[in-house]
């Protein structure tokens, strides 16, 4: 099968090779999909960097959708030929960047879910409300998400809307009108942001997730759209969280994984309730311009590598 790997660690596009490998065989708990496509996000680059090293080579492509096509023993709860889609495990020598991938964790694609828009849920989802989760949304939270542009951004508006909060946002052109369309308030991001938060809110915001690109000015300005720094979270500024007292997500170690959500979220998907931005369907013969485009940070929403055509 063709496969996106590395073989040494170092810049994405110097490491990795575009090659043949075996396909994989599912352990006990697993199953092997054949994949339609797979998802590049940074932290694709990031394991190439070297990023929880372990055993060369590694593969990329954290987010796949296609159809079951074997399983391992003791999988009673999926059939060969359906269709699903999930996370996809990276400490392998191949991962959903391929022909095959194996999943640990999987959910049923809902026939009116195209596979990209599926392929492009999990990581988000997950990440969105593990953010949430530590911040205490509930109903009435006035809650700040910094970057709704970014995919993360996206799901965290949406998932705090559906949770009763009032959500204020930042974001570029691009994505206004969809953020509007949930019920998000929008405001530009850049030079003057914390004060037309605070209009927007009649004050300062209860709390703030921040999902934007890293900057140097980000957690100064969002810290003028609060009354305390701890009422800053970030995936993304974690140095400048750091020195200021805000609090970010990695430092607090992971709440475990809101699979429970994405499953949810397919389907509501599906009925056109719920979405996370797809900006282009590369095909794997590409996957430099996918890479490029991801390096770039501003893609505009998922970038998908098409391994086969939907059967």
């Amino acid at each position: 099968m063709r496969t996106l790997r590395f073989h040494h660690t170092g810049e994405p596009l110097d490491v990795l090779r575009l090659e043949e490998a075996e396909p994989p065989r599912p352990a006990p708990g697993q199953i092997r999909v054949a994949v339609e496509v797979c998802t590049i996000n940074p932290a694709d680059l990031a394991l190439c960097r070297g990023l929880y090293p372990g055993d060369l080579p590694r593969g990329i492509g954290l987010e796949v959708a296609g159809t079951v096509d074997a399983l391992g023993d003791d999988v009673t709860s999926v059939r060969l030929g359906d269709a699903v889609f999930g996370p996809a495990p990276f400490t392998g020598p191949t991962a959903g960047a391929s022909g095959h991938a194996l999943l640990d964790v999987w959910f049923p694609r809902p026939p009116a879910l195209a596979p990209a828009a599926a392929a492009a849920l999990p990581m988000a989802v997950d990440t969105a409300q593990l953010g949430l989760d530590l911040l205490g949304i509930t109903a009435g939270t006035t809650l700040l998400v910094s970057g709704g542009g970014a995919t993360t951004g996206f799901a965290a508006v949406q998932l705090a809307r559906r949770a009763g909060a009032r959500v204020l946002t930042t974001a570029g052109p691009t994505h206004t009108g969809a953020l509007r369309a949930t019920g998000a308030e929008v405001t530009p991001y850049g030079k003057g942001m914390a004060e037309r938060i605070r209009e927007l809110a009649g004050g300062p915001v209860d709390v703030v997730l921040d999902v934007s690109p890293p900057d140097d000015a980000t957690i100064p300005e969002l810290l003028r759209t609060v009354t305390d720094p701890r009422h800053v979270l970030t995936i993304s500024n974690l140095a400048q969280a750091r020195e200021s007292g805000a609090r970010d997500a990695f430092t607090e170690g992971p709440l475990g994984h809101r699979y429970d959500v994405v499953g949810e979220c397919a389907r509501l998907a599906a009925e056109s309730r719920f979405h996370i931005p797809v900006a282009r369907v590369i095909p794997l013969a590409d996957w430099r311009e996918a890479i490029e485009l991801s390096q770039s940070q501003h893609a505009g929403g998922k970038i998908v590598l098409r391994l086969a055509e939907p059967r």
